[in-house]
Parts: C-alpha cells; structure tokens; sequence
C-alpha cells in the first residue's frame, strides 16, 4: 500500500536527529567540567549502549507502516470528466444504468426530399382531332420536352373547329392551333391574335370534290353544287378565291351553294349531302373516302392562285404574351423544335411512339399519311418569313378580302430572335 508522504519526511528528520544528538553529548562534558571536577572515564571494558528515543512523531508512524494510510481527496475544481479521462475508454453500460438513463425525447428524421419547382401550365387548344399534323406536340409531350422545360401541357380538341380562335381571343385559353390565312382574317377582323411558331410551313388546305365533277378532259363542273367548309377562313378566303381562280369569275363563291360542315366533311361526301369540301387535312381525307368507296379529286389551294403559306401555325393572344407566359411560351417553342428534328433523325420510331401513345392513330389511312406529313413539319418553329406574311396581306387587300392591311408586328412573332 502506498504510504503517506509524512513517512517519507521522518526518514530523513531521524538521522539527523540522531547525529545532533550525539555530537552534542562533548560539548556538554566540556562545559561542566569548568563547574565540577571531571569524572573517571569508565574501563574500556565496560561495554555501554547508548539508545535515545525516537521523537514521538516518529514513534507513531513506525507503529502505523502495517496500517492503512488514509488517503484525502479534494473535491474538483469543476464537474465532468477530467481532461486526461476524455481520452480514456468508456465502461459499458449496465442494464441497471440503463434503467435510469433518460431517454432522449428528440428523434432524428432523414432530410426532406428535393421538391422540383412547380411547373408552369399551358393549354393549347386544337384546330381538330387529334392527327399527324400534330406530331411535334404530341412527340414533345411523350418524350418529356415540355416537362423537362418545366411545362405543363395540356393538348385539348375543340367541339367546333371555329371555337378555338375566339377562345384564345377571350383568354380562356393559352394557345391555339390554326393556320395563316386564319390568322390575317381575326387580325383584320380586331381579334388579338399573333403567330408564335410554325408548325407545318406549307400549305396543307384544298377543295376535296366527288370524282364525277370532274370530266374526262379534266374540266371541273361546279356550278350549282353542294360545297361544305369547315371555318371562316376557308370560306371567305380560301373557298372564295379559289372559286374565283377556277371559274375565273370574281364573284365565283356566288355560282354555288357553301355551307358550314364542321367536322363532318368526310361523312357528307361520303354520303352525297356535299359534293365537295374545302378541307385542312389533304393527305388523311382522300384515303380515307377510298378505304369507303368513294373516288375523290383535290385541288390544292396553291396551284389555283392562292399564295404559299404556312399551312398550320400556333397562334396567342398579343395582349397576354408578356412576362412569365412570354417565357413560357418560348420554351414550348424550343421544345416543338426538338422533337421535329428527333421526328426527321427517327420517322419510323417517331410513328411507333405516336400510335402507341393514341391508338385511335393506328389505322391504314393513319399510316399511309404519315409519311407525306412529317417531311413538311417546320424545322424551325419559331422563325418567320416575313416576306410570306408581308405577300399574303396584300394578296388579300388587292383581291378585296380586306380593305386595309396589318402590320407585319401584329400578325406574327419570332420569341427566339435577339432583341435589342
């Protein structure tokens, strides 16, 4: 057992004790001989022990070495673990300490998931049902372009094919889907519409007529017949000129009978209430009346004195297209851009992609259609050929549709063009 540190101090006190003591014993002799006669010194013989006591202390600290030393703690300077025990391993924890521990009462939870920002929503609203000339929407929606842009888009086809126009213009919707010649009537007409992108660049329309009007030496007879159209433009513009071109009469649209058959022009020929239509769909119609049994012979409008223009066109409303919607709506535009060109690297794979997607698609007509259609998407939605624009407003003021002219900055746009 270790020992007190007093112990250690008596061993050395005691010999020095011992040694004072002894040869102080002299000095005492010589200093009372002057008082007294000096004694006989004793025979050498005389064998004498001289043994002096311990001091006390020592006394009672050679008695307690066998004892157990009592040892003093002094109460830290501070609570907690000492700096030396901080490095120390830890005892494990008993059950019984365990008992008494206090549980913690705040529990970790893993981090809250990244939530992407919210996309911003779009409504365009079709010209008709859904078909290949809406391949480039369609392509982006599958392929995640417009989400990856962080859009929402939602494709919607309209009741009647003259609603979507006049929706677009009230801001009930956020595009709408129509054709050039659509667009410089509404402007003409007041309507705040402007072209934001080009879906198809050429001309898609033309008058679909029974196969008897037709002669054998090719001479059309259509005085006193049956046409039907499908919207505004087709009659006062498309129809209108095109009568007149062919019959070589001003007044051509005067010689028949026009009436409006909204989505029913492949039914009405097909059953004889029309004989002829002008249509939208060029290369979709005809099959599908000869899939029936019905011959047909079309006219397109660009053969018979109609200027060249874009054939479908994605129309919004010039008041609203700022801010944010501006934003939004560029976006769209480049994400139509890269699905028509993924479209023109994969057509076979960019038809298996639409059939799958809306199986109403899938049919021999479909089909067959689909490869005159995708070789005339626009490559580049958004640019625009201003001299295209520029010609067919004043076709139409010279050939008397309109009595005054647009500017060119209201009738369409090009987002993707650097403005100063």
């Amino acid at each position: 057992m270790a020992r007190s540190y007093r112990w250690f101090a008596v061993r050395a006190l005691v010999p020095m004790a011992v040694s004072l003591t002894l040869t102080s014993l002299p000095l005492l002799a010589d200093s009372s001989s002057e008082l007294s006669e000096a004694l006989d010194v004793p025979p050498m013989s005389l064998e004498t022990d001289v043994s002096l006591p311990p001091p006390a202390f020592y006394r009672a600290e050679a008695l307690a070495q066998d004892e157990p030393t009592p040892h003093v703690q002094l109460p830290p300077l501070f609570e907690g673990p000492s700096f030396i025990e901080l490095f120390l391993p830890q005892e494990a924890t008993t059950a019984d300490d365990a008992e008494g521990a206090e549980i913690p009462s705040v529990a970790s939870t893993p981090a809250e998931p990244i939530v992407p920002p919210p996309l911003t929503p779009l409504e365009i609203t079709l010209d008709w049902y859904l078909n290949p000339q809406h391949a480039a929407l369609l392509v982006a929606r599958e392929k995640g372009m417009f989400v990856r842009r962080g859009l929402d888009v939602t494709l919607v086809s309209p009741a009647d094919p003259n609603v979507p126009a006049k929706l677009l213009a009230a801001g009930r919707t956020d595009l709408a889907v129509g054709r050039q010649p659509q667009l410089h009537l509404l402007v003409n007409k007041g309507l705040p519409l402007i072209r934001v992108a080009t879906l198809i660049g050429t001309p898609m329309a033309g008058l679909l007529l029974r196969a008897p009007l037709v002669g054998d030496n090719g001479e059309l007879s259509l005085e006193g017949v049956h046409l039907g159209y499908t919207d505004l433009d087709g009659r006062d513009i498309l129809l209108s000129r095109l009568l007149a071109h062919v019959l070589t009469l001003e007044k051509g649209l005067d010689l028949v009978d026009a009436r409006d058959v909204h989505y029913s022009a492949r039914d009405t020929i097909r059953e004889g209430v029309v004989d002829g239509a002008m249509i939208n769909h060029r290369f979709l119609l005809p099959r599908q009346l000869l899939d029936e049994g019905v011959a047909s012979h079309f006219l397109g409008v660009e053969e018979h004195g109609i200027p060249s223009h874009d054939g479908l066109i994605l129309m919004a409303n010039r008041d609203k297209l700022n801010g944010n919607k501006r934003e939004a709506i560029r976006a769209l535009v480049a994400a139509i851009e890269e699905a028509t060109l993924w479209i023109f690297n994969h057509p076979e794979r960019a038809w298996e992609l639409l059939s799958a997607s809306e199986p109403a698609l899938d049919d021999p007509a479909t089909r067959e259609a689909w490869s005159q259609v995708f070789p005339r998407l626009s490559p580049q939605p958004a640019a625009v050929d201003h001299g295209r624009y520029h010609r067919f407003e004043q076709y139409l003021l010279e050939a008397g549709v309109f009595e005054t002219t647009s500017p060119l900055e209201r009738l369409a746009i090009d987002l993707g063009a650097i403005t100063p």
